[in-house]
């Protein structure tokens, strides 16, 4: 039996037939692969629940817009008591003020710039003294904040290199820090949200990529240590959201690109030329105009994470295109994945 159903032509296989498209270059390629190994994540069997998260109280971080915005109203909705983490709450930000117009007791929004060590001691405090039971613990925490650039290794600054290393991967670091003794009492849950470009390197993206690969590391070596104590530690890797969470404006990328080109050195212009800068802008133009609209598959990540009795090490919201090159480029010796996608 085994040994026909090695032998049956590939045509045979059960399987799905894809039609992908590289969004690169415009070209399509036809790939023929099990329909187990692709389900994607809405369609993933999930396992029981754990007790009801009425009783159970979850920190956020970067709930001004976005993905944290949508995140902290889905588990409010579920019972959960919320404390929404905004960057702009001092400010009267419209995001921050939606989420209060709730007035519920269950939805607290909070100043928290991760930056700031002060404000995430701040945060723990107000957050400690919040608790009925601080000996219980803090259920889970998921670590949103984070923000998103663009540009070639030698169009971008050390200083943005910096800026968004301080966000993405030390503010991640930071506050997971300062909450692990409320989320060990509760033996509960960290949920960080990395993204496909923690996997899988991009050309033009570097400084994404390199605070999401950290964001990855991070997370492996904090899941093995917690294991022995009962925290639960799962990656959440969105695929293209850009045209969902509004991370680029038409007028942001132009800034950008604008403040990038002034701030070059000369040798750098002269070598590479406007044509070219301009041409990279545009496909970056391109790509930020493209992805999905629903952040749907992203929460049901996130609440399975925090809900799950066993939850996933991984999530993997993204579209069909986006998993293929994630796995090709990850399962693939590097001169294939560079062979289709990069040369």
């Amino acid at each position: 039996m085994l040994a026909a159903r090695l032998s049956r032509p590939l045509s045979q296989v059960p399987g799905r037939i894809l039609s992908v498209c590289d969004r690169e270059n415009g070209t399509r390629r036809t790939l023929l692969f099990c329909s187990a190994s692709c389900t994607p994540i809405g369609h993933r069997t999930y396992a029981s629940e754990v007790s009801p998260a009425g009783s159970k109280a979850v920190l956020i971080t970067g709930c001004d817009s976005g993905f944290g915005f949508s995140l902290a109203k889905h588990l409010h909705s579920k019972g959960f008591l919320v404390f929404a983490g905004c960057l702009m709450k001092d400010k009267g930000d419209a995001g921050v003020k939606e989420l209060d117009s709730l007035s519920s007791d269950r939805m607290r929004t909070i100043q928290l710039n991760v930056c700031s060590p002060e404000q995430v001691e701040k945060a723990v405090e107000m957050v400690h003294s919040s608790l009925k039971d601080p000996e219980k613990g803090l259920w889970g925490l998921v670590n949103n904040a984070g923000i998103s650039t663009f540009g070639e290794v030698e169009f971008t600054s050390m200083e943005t290199y910096k800026e968004v290393a301080e966000v993405n991967l030390w503010g991640t670091v930071r506050t997971t820090k300062s909450f692990l003794p409320l989320l060990r009492r509760a033996k509960g849950r960290v949920v960080n949200i990395s993204s496909m470009l923690g996997r899988m390197a991009n050309p033009a993206r570097s400084p994404y990529c390199i605070t999401k690969f950290g964001v990855e590391a991070f997370s492996d070596c904090l899941r093995y240590e917690m294991y022995p104590l009962g925290v639960k530690v799962s990656v959440v890797e969105p695929g293209n959201y850009i045209a969902a969470t509004s991370l680029y404006s038409p007028e942001r990328i132009q800034a950008i690109a604008k403040k990038m080109w002034d701030d070059l050195p000369e040798v750098v212009r002269k070598d590479y030329g406007r044509k070219y800068f301009d041409e990279k802008i545009a496909k970056m133009e391109t790509y930020c105009n493209s992805g999905s609209t629903d952040t749907s598959p992203v929460i049901d990540a996130v609440t399975h994470a925090l809900t799950a009795a066993t939850p996933y090490t991984r999530y993997h919201p993204m579209d069909y295109y986006w998993w293929l090159r994630m796995q090709i480029m990850t399962h693939l010796p590097g001169a294939v994945s560079d062979m289709i996608y990069i040369h």
